[in-house]
Parts: C-alpha cells; structure tokens; sequence
C-alpha cells in the first residue's frame, strides 16, 4: 500500500516525512528528503517551461483577424507571466539546494530557529520561520 501523498502551497506533490521520536532536526535523511522534493519541483517546472516553449512555437499563427490576434497575443502574455513567476521560482528553488549544500536549509535566516518539518514541506523554499515570515508581512502591510 502506498503513502498518502500531500501537496504544499504551490500545489506540489510529495510523500509527508516521517521524523523518527529522538530524531535529530535537519539530519541526513530530512536533508535527502527536501532535496527530493525540490529537485521534482524544479524538473515539473522545467517541463512546464518547455510545453510553453512548443505551444507557442506551434500554436504562433498570424491570424488575420485583429481580435483573434489579440486574444492569442494576451492568452502568450498570461504565459509568459506566469513562466516568469515560475522562473523566479526557480531561482528560489536552486537558492535552497545551495542551502542544503551548506547544511542551512530549515534555519531561519532573521533568528535561526528551525523552520519545521511540516512549514518547509508546505513551503520547501522558505527562509523565514513562521514568527519572523508573520512579523515580516505585519511590517510589510505598514509600510503600505
């Protein structure tokens, strides 16, 4: 029988870890775990990147008719922001394998408490522990 499979934030799936009763934070295997997870994520986005890439290859029509151009050309710029968003994902994605590389990943970067288990599987690229990412956005909506 297999493992339920749960999905974080931004909708991915992954098989929940299991932490052991004495296990220590951020251990090898937790290690191996985020890293799983983050390189499926990258490759599924990856992929995505080149589906877009072939669709508007082979869907770039010149259509004579101006509405339909323009329907095309917003539905090629709906993509093409969405991409960007995944392209900074990315970005993102690869800052927290370096991470990993470092033995940081699931510390945070303002107070360096751990981040959690189940806060990084919800949201594996976050660098901010649920305190901090709280205080964060309280500043941030201040600020206007």
């Amino acid at each position: 029988m297999t493992e339920a499979r749960e999905h974080n934030a931004e909708g991915y799936s992954f098989e929940p870890y299991k932490a052991g009763s004495d296990e220590e934070y951020m251990n090898l295997d937790q290690e191996a775990h985020f890293r799983e997870i983050l390189l499926d994520w990258k490759r599924s986005l990856m992929e995505e990147v080149d589906r877009t890439v072939h669709h508007m290859q082979d869907e770039a029509t010149n259509f004579p008719d101006p509405n339909d151009r323009a329907t095309q050309e917003s539905e090629f710029s709906l993509e093409l922001r969405t991409r960007d968003r995944e392209r900074k994902l990315i970005k993102k994605i690869d800052e927290a394998l370096d991470r990993l590389d470092d033995h940081d990943y699931g510390y945070c970067e303002a107070c360096g408490v751990e981040i959690g288990i189940r806060r990084l599987e919800a949201r594996p690229t976050a660098t901010l522990c649920i305190d901090c990412k709280t205080l964060d956005e309280i500043r941030e909506k201040q600020r206007g």
